[in-house]
C-alpha cells in the first residue's frame, strides 16, 4: 500500500510547528519483513556506488562500513520499505526507488554526511513522536536552516540544545522557500530515535 501522510489541525499554541504522521517505521518490526537476499558481487558495487554518489563524504570511509568481502544482503519490506545490511546491521533504508537514508545509528558515527536542520526545543517531543516538521520550527528562535538545500534532499534534524540528530527526513521544501512561506510542513520524519527501525538495530 502507498503510504499516505495525514495532516491534523493542531490546536492553539500546541502543534503549531508540527504535524502528526504515519511514520514509515512507528510500529516496524521483524514481522514487516518480507524476504532478505544476499546480493551479489555486482549488486554490492552498484549499492557502494550509489551510496558515496549520494553522501560523497563517506567515500572515504566506505571501506569501513560497507567492507569489500561483508554480507550485504537486500531486505525488503512491507509498504515498499527496503534495508541495506551489513554484516547483519541495519545501515540504510530506501522507499520506493527513492534516496537512501543512514539509520540513526550510524548518523550518530559520521554525523557529517546528511546536511542539518535544527528545531527550537519546543519541537523535541513533537519529533520524537514521528511528527513531521513545519517551517515556523525551524525559523523561530532556536531553529536553524540551511542553506541552498533543494526539496526532496535528505536531512537530519537535530533539537535546539541536543548534539546527535533526533531524527531523520526528507525536504518538501527547499531552504529559500522555508524562509520565503514561513508555513507549512516542509519535512517529512522518516526515522526518529525509539521508533521500530532505532530499536532494531540489526537482522540476525
Amino acid at each position: 500500500l502507498k503510504l499516505q501522510f495525514l495532516y491534523l489541525i493542531a490546536p492553539t499554541g500546541g502543534l503549531s510547528s508540527y504535524t502528526h504522521t504515519m511514520p514509515l517505521f512507528q510500529k516496524f518490526d521483524r514481522s514487516n519483513v518480507s524476504a532478505s537476499s544476499k546480493t551479489k558481487s555486482s549488486e554490492q558495487r552498484k549499492i557502494r556506488q550509489r551510496i558515496v554518489d549520494q553522501f560523497p563524504l563517506l567515500e572515504k570511509r566506505i571501506d569501513d562500513i560497507i567492507p569489500p568481502k561483508a554480507n550485504i544482503c537486500a531486505v525488503k519490506c512491507q509498504n515498499h520499505l527496503s534495508l541495506v545490511t551489513v554484516n547483519s546491521e541495519i545501515l540504510f533504508f530506501q522507499e520506493r526507488e527513492g534516496p537512501y537514508f543512514p539509520t540513526l545509528r550510524l548518523l550518530h558515527r559520521y554525523p557529517d554526511i546528511l546536511p542539518v536542520m535544527q528545531c527550537d526545543i519546543g519541537g523535541c517531543k513533537f519529533v520524537l513522536s514521528g511528527a513531521n516538521v513545519m517551517c515556523q520550527g525551524l525559523t523561530s528562535a532556536g531553529g536553524k536552516v540551511t542553506p541552498q538545500l533543494r526539496d526532496r534532499t535528505p536531512v537530519q534534524i537535530r533539537i535546539e540544545g541536543k548534539e546527535h540528530a533526533a531524527a531523520v527526513g526528507l525536504l518538501s521544501m527547499s531552504s529559500e522557500e522555508i524562509i520565503e512561506k514561513n508555513k507549512g510542513p516542509c519535512i517529512t520524519n522518516c526515522h526518529y530515535l525509539g521508533d521500530g527501525l532505532f530499536n532494531m538495530p540489526s537482522l540476525d
